[in-house]
């Protein structure tokens, strides 16, 4: 199988190399950066495309970048991300995509050699292939979106001003409704959310710590609609 490689790191670079070339691969290219990378894809025809996640100049989210734009490019071509951490805010784009033939491994994972060789024969031949702790995390997210789906408009209004740290007195003169009305809300949504008291009263804070791990979705209104 070709393979282009795509590693800031010099030791982890050159060791997949190692391993990919033992194995019978022929690495096609081993770049340190994405700044080349549609050229030597271009030129060299990969089979295959392993790229980390973060990648210089600033070593956030180059790498995944350059693993959608490949796969817009060409969606038959296989690409392996390699991540030192899941990357939830692009990981579910990465995986939802039209084609498959793409693998989202950690590198703790690569250690073990026979595994990492067998994922790689697996990806080629079309197949999807997660690292565990991606699936986990992706069905953990999952679950928060489920709670916030419990929740109806007017209590998804009344948790985004608790996200703004707005007290209940100025929740109900936003929303043009009783502060009687606004506790009830919040009680409401605290229970569908799964937040129980606690001797330090901390559910508003989780409260909006879900509210915006969720994106920050859902906005009060101004104009007294939803009462």
């Amino acid at each position: 199988m070709r393979i282009l490689i795509c590693e800031d790191s010099a030791l982890l670079r050159e060791g997949l190399v190692r391993v990919l070339e033992d194995a019978g691969h022929a690495v096609v290219a081993a770049l340190p950066d994405a700044s080349d990378l549609d050229v030597a894809v271009a030129r060299t025809a990969p089979d295959l495309c392993i790229l980390d996640v973060r990648l210089p100049p600033t070593f956030t989210d180059e790498g995944i970048r350059a693993a959608l734009a490949l796969r817009a490019a060409d969606p038959a071509l296989p690409v392996l991300v390699l991540s030192q951490y899941v990357e939830e805010r692009y990981a579910s784009e990465l995986i939802t995509g039209q084609s498959a033939a793409f693998g989202y491994l950690l590198k703790d994972r690569v250690a073990d050699i026979r595994d990492f060789l067998a994922s790689i024969e697996r990806i080629a031949a079309g197949a999807t292939v997660l690292d565990p702790e991606v699936v986990a995390q992706l069905l953990t997210r999952r679950s928060r979106d489920e709670r916030m789906a419990r929740l109806t408009e007017r209590e998804r209004s009344v948790l985004a001003l608790i996200a703004e740290g707005k007290s209940n007195q100025a929740i109900a003169q936003t929303l043009f409704v009783s502060e009687a009305s606004v506790e009830k809300h919040i009680t409401s949504l605290f229970q569908k959310l799964d937040l129980e008291q606690d001797e330090h009263g901390n559910r508003r804070v989780l409260a909006a710590l879900v509210h915006l791990d969720h994106g920050g979705s859902g906005t009060a209104p101004q104009n007294g609609a939803l009462r």
